[in-house]
């Protein structure tokens, strides 16, 4: 399947926990739980699951592009919530991102994720095509 190539990102626990923002192995590249954290290691926009969204998928963009993927090639979102409100805004902000790509997408309601004021975190995968 070809080289494994590892992608860091901003998470201050990628370093703890021993994980990378994103793995490519061959034309694959699997983007581990993108939580919505800014540059600094804060969490982004809390209370609001829609920026929450969008950071999201900023950082999953941004680690694509490191892996040499575009946000086109993904082919599958998870998406994790706190809150069943959170399901329009969050469904809001994947579909200005996926609308036309129309990737296959789980959404899972959760009792909470690591940080109290993550109101959303998403995983995806990339196909890479020639």
């Amino acid at each position: 399947m070809g080289d494994r190539i590892l992608i860091t990102g901003c998470s201050p626990y990628e370093r703890t926990v021993g994980f990378s923002r994103a793995v490519r192995v061959g034309k694959f590249v699997f983007v581990a739980g993108t939580a919505p954290i800014n540059a600094d290691g804060r969490s982004a926009a809390p209370g609001d699951a829609y920026l929450q969204m969008h950071r999201c998928l900023e950082i999953i963009k941004q680690a694509l592009e490191k892996a040499g993927a575009k946000i086109e090639h993904v082919v599958r979102t998870r998406i994790f919530i706190t809150d069943r409100a959170s399901y329009g805004p969050v469904c809001r902000a994947h579909s200005e991102v996926f609308h036309d790509i129309r990737p296959a997408a789980t959404m899972v309601l959760v009792d909470r994720l690591l940080e109290d004021e993550w109101l959303v975190e998403v995983e995806a995968e990339a196909y890479i095509e020639d």
